[in-house]
């Protein structure tokens, strides 16, 4: 494959800046990794606090060896077309053609921008073991628990909430707007108790708990394979300002390693969060109303990244389902868990697993969590490297999952007993 005009690599510190790409998988190290270290360095050598330093924003630094070979044409967008068809793989590569045979500046760096945006589109690569469709197609791996007869129809968790008094959903909108709640009391607490029984299962198991902003720049967001902008986007933005609402501890947790060059004796390494989640999606879906899909809401969330390996990656999302699963079965759940299809996988997971607990009062399976195994994808965009025994720097893989997403497992609770 041919060689082509982009800023990347330098392989190691010490080197010379190389300023053409040519057609190794493996030419994983950045430009700016190198000139952040600098930086960094320069700094405490001045004495400048990181703590005043401007947020850096940079290229997201994608895998253009892969992206633009044209023989992988055929792959990348029979991927994409297994998904839900976002992303032009062709006008990318035509783009990248058109950049090698440019000779004015100004165009070129045109050409890069719009090569980078294009870039933004195209979603992981998908697992084997991802059955091919929608939701449909979801594959069910993993029954826990038995469902609990009634000899009458439950209540809902609404019902049962309100008439204890404490759990508020009506008139709300007068304070906070539609689609979001108050617990109280017993449940404000029981709400408290279960967020400590997950964080303390946490800490046991080696993950370092962090405290992370709610406020967070849509680049971040981005990063992490999330829309910001468009109709669809579930994304709140502060008004005036170039800040977003985060929608899941994800992304916070994400850019708290970001610009990151981690060593690899630290890796894995696992950290954890309880946050407030902020999303404008909305549901007409009667089997949703009440606290199921609300505006606002608290969750538990796991995060870590890896060495770059396959198997290193599995290995982590293996861990972060048993743990899902020692959780939800301690208290007694029934739950099943699912191998998502492709069309469900979103932009930056590789592969997915969600875990659905029976909910008794209007009888479905409703989603509880969520585990996404996303490769090197979100480190890509976030600059989230590590140095191998070779002393390369490589791009970390990342995984994710919610460990407790408090209205759903409550509404599971209140309904089930």
């Amino acid at each position: 494959m041919a060689s082509f005009g982009l800023r990347v690599v330098c392989q190691q510190c010490r080197c010379h800046q190389l300023n053409r790409l040519k057609g190794s998988r493996h030419l994983s190290s950045i430009t700016y990794s190198h000139r952040l270290v600098q930086k960094k360095k320069q700094n405490q050598n001045q004495g400048v606090s990181p703590w005043n330093s401007p947020l850096v924003i940079k290229t997201p630094e994608f895998d253009w060896s892969f992206l633009c070979d044209t023989n992988n044409l055929s792959q990348i967008k029979d991927n994409i077309e297994k998904r839900k068809g976002v992303g032009d793989i062709e006008k990318l590569q035509a783009t990248w053609k058109q950049l090698q045979d440019e000779t004015s500046d100004s165009r070129k760096q045109e050409l890069t921008n719009e090569l980078n945006k294009l870039a933004a589109d195209i979603p992981n690569t998908s697992s084997h073991l991802s059955p091919v469709g929608d939701e449909s197609e979801a594959k069910l791996l993993e029954t826990h628990g038995e469902k609990k007869e009634f000899s009458f129809k439950p209540k809902s968790c609404v019902q049962v909430g309100s008439n204890l008094g404490v759990l508020r959903t009506e008139y709300v909108s007068l304070t906070t707007g539609t689609s979001t709640y108050y617990f109280v009391g017993d449940l404000a607490q029981l709400e408290q108790a279960l967020v400590q029984y997950t964080l303390q299962h946490l800490i046991s198991k080696g993950f370092n708990v962090v405290t992370v902003p709610d406020i967070i720049h849509p680049a971040v967001i981005e990063g992490c394979g999330f829309k910001t902008t468009g109709e669809k986007t579930q994304v709140y933005k502060l008004n005036d300002q170039d800040l977003c609402l985060a929608g899941t501890g994800e992304m916070p947790l994400a850019g708290y390693f970001i610009n990151e060059t981690l060593n690899y004796n630290e890796l894995p390494k696992k950290i954890c969060t309880v946050s407030k989640c902020f999303r404008a999606e909305t549901s007409n879906i009667e089997i949703e109303k009440g606290i199921y899909r609300v505006h606002q809401f608290t969750k538990v969330e796991m995060f870590g990244v890896t060495s770059a390996s396959p198997e290193e990656s599995r290995k982590l999302m293996e861990e972060f389902m048993s743990i899902q699963k020692e959780l939800f079965i301690g208290l007694g759940l029934h739950f099943r868990v699912l191998e998502m299809p492709t069309q469900e996988l979103g932009a930056p997971a590789h592969r997915k697993i969600d875990m659905e607990a029976w909910m008794p009062s209007k009888e479905f399976w409703g989603e509880i969590s969520s585990t996404s195994d996303c490769t090197d994808f979100q480190s890509r965009r976030l600059s989230i490297m590590y140095t191998d025994e070779q002393n390369n720097i490589l791009h970390t893989f990342s995984v994710n999952g919610t460990a407790f997403a408090v209205p759903r497992l409550i509404m599971n609770i209140l309904e089930s007993n």
